[in-house]
């Protein structure tokens, strides 16, 4: 029987409220329900407007903004400089894509870890330290292929985009333009 969709209604004065447990909770609680895998909708009280994606947002900025922040400076900028041009799109596919090889490469880490450790072993930050040095030339082969497989989906990704826009434009009535008709002819000229 699979659980249905929490619902958290977020209200004009900036609360949540867990129409579950019928009580008011706070962003701490929401990060909690997703290290749980808890499936949730998060909406506006008033429009009904979905602001799942604003929410976790804020979580993602409250915790870059203490401790050890996931993303460098340098990638948040190289990040907004994707918003409106024509990679965007592609960029945030390949980034799915990327944290998706990557869990997978995470689990059977974990899996590896449960096979030495047993099932119920707690994996500590200090255990999985220690356990990731003992892997090391194992992950640095595993990371290889991670990073050679995410070179490929990105080259990919980017032949598909060059194919598209050589189909949408040899339509048009472009002289020398790649892919057009007469076009290798115009280069020899």
């Amino acid at each position: 029987m699979t659980t249905p969709v929490r619902t958290i209604k977020k209200y004009p004065n900036r609360r949540l409220y867990d129409t579950a447990n019928s009580g008011y909770i706070t962003l701490a609680d929401v990060k909690q329900m997703v290290l749980d895998n808890i499936e949730f909708k998060v909406i506006d009280a008033k429009s009904g407007d979905d602001l799942s994606r604003a929410i976790l947002l804020q979580i993602i900025l409250e915790e870059e903004s203490g401790g050890l922040p996931m993303f460098s400076s340098e990638m948040l900028t190289q990040m907004i400089r994707f918003y409106g041009t024509a990679q965007q799109t592609m960029m945030g596919q390949y980034m799915e894509q990327n944290v998706k090889a990557f869990l997978a490469i995470q689990k059977k880490l974990q899996d590896q870890a449960k096979q030495v450790y047993g099932d119920k072993m707690m994996l500590t930050p200090d255990l999985w330290k220690q356990f990731m040095q003992m892997q090391a030339p194992a992950m640095q082969g595993m990371l290889g292929n991670y990073l050679e497989q995410s070179a490929k989906l990105f080259m990919d990704m980017q032949q598909r985009m060059q194919d598209q826009t050589r189909g949408m434009f040899t339509t048009f009535p472009f002289p020398g333009f790649p892919g057009q008709p007469g076009a290798e002819e115009d280069k020899k000229r």
